[in-house]
Order: C-alpha cells, then sequence, then structure tokens
C-alpha cells in the first residue's frame, strides 16, 4: 500500500515527539486502536470524509469517540482535523505503527495463498525462504485469494517471492504467445 506523503510526514513528528517525551510505546498501542477502528468503522469514515461537516463538529466527534486515548493521541487526531487532513488519519497511524517496528526491527510480512493453511504449513513456507529472518520479529498477514488457484505468494517488505499456479500459468500462455 503507498502512504501519502501526508501522512509520513505526520507520523514521523509523532514518532519524533513521542521519542522525546518517553511516549512512543503507548501511543504506538493507541494508534494501533485507531488504525483498526477507522479500518472497520465506515460510518466513521464516512463522516470524516463529508466535506459539509465543519472542523468543529469532527473535533468534537472526535473528543468523544477517543476520550480514552493519552493527551498527546488526542491532540494529534485534533490538529489532523484541523488542517482539513482527517481522510489521511488511519494511514497517519498505520505509517506510525510501521515506523515504530522498523526501529523496533520488525519485518512486515504478507502471506496470500488460494485456502487456509495450518500453522504447520505458514511455518514451512516461511523456514523455505531466506527473505524472512528467524532471528527477528515479524508481523504476518495472511490473506487467502481463491484466484491463485494454488500456491502462494509471500511478499516480505519490498521483496516478493511468487508461487502461485496462477502466475506460473501466466507464464506458460506468454511462452506460447512468443513462440
Amino acid at each position: 500500500m503507498l502512504t501519502s506523503k501526508v501522512a509520513k510526514r505526520y507520523a514521523q513528528g509523532l514518532l519524533d515527539f513521542t521519542n522525546e517525551t518517553g511516549q512512543t510505546a503507548t501511543v504506538f498501542s493507541e494508534m494501533k486502536d485507531v488504525a483498526k477502528l477507522m479500518s472497520e468503522s465506515t460510518d466513521l469514515n464516512k463522516f470524516f470524509l463529508t466535506p459539509y461537516i465543519d472542523a468543529k463538529k469532527k473535533t468534537e466527534v472526535a473528543n468523544e469517540i477517543f476520550k480514552g486515548l493519552s493527551l498527546s493521541s488526542q491532540n494529534l487526531i485534533r490538529l489532523v482535523i484541523r488542517q482539513g487532513r482527517e481522510s489521511q488519519l488511519k494511514n497517519i497511524a498505520q505509517e506510525f505503527i510501521n515506523k515504530v517496528e522498523d526501529i523496533n526491527g520488525v519485518q512486515r510480512i504478507k502471506l496470500t495463498t488460494a485456502t487456509e493453511l495450518s500453522k504447520e504449513n505458514i511455518d514451512q513456507i516461511l523456514r523455505s525462504t531466506n527473505l524472512v529472518n528467524s532471528t527477528s520479529n515479524f508481523d504476518l498477514k495472511v490473506n487467502v485469494n481463491p484466484k491463485l488457484l494454488g500456491g502462494y505468494i509471500l511478499r516480505v517488505g519490498d521483496q516478493q517471492i511468487d508461487a502461485s499456479v496462477k502466475s506460473k500459468l501466466n507464464q506458460v500462455k506468454k511462452d506460447f504467445q512468443l513462440n
């Protein structure tokens, strides 16, 4: 997923602030909650994206929804709304999470398979590649996409292994077209 420059800048500013004040762990946990809430609530996203609702009303609603968060997180959310960037709130939260995980050496791994796999099969796939550093922590997201027909696509950071049946069939199709 591409992240906007706006999200990166706000997340970096928040990270710099939390590092100075020693609140990185607290805000990290809260940004996970914010990102999850923004991902799951279509109504909240529609509310924030509605252009004819003014920033004051959006701030009031955000204050009520996020009242359990630390003052730093609440101030960030109010700032984002005041600057008219509320559409980027989820991206800012996710970018902050990514930056903290990068600092802590957490690898982000995305595994897309054609069907549900057992934990043993997932572990075997992860061990079979040298992209996954076995000594570091990792954040694994498993997606099921039946269009792959079989096999898997493993993405670690910016590298990818495509061992899906669909891509192999596409390659065979290309080879036939060339010959």
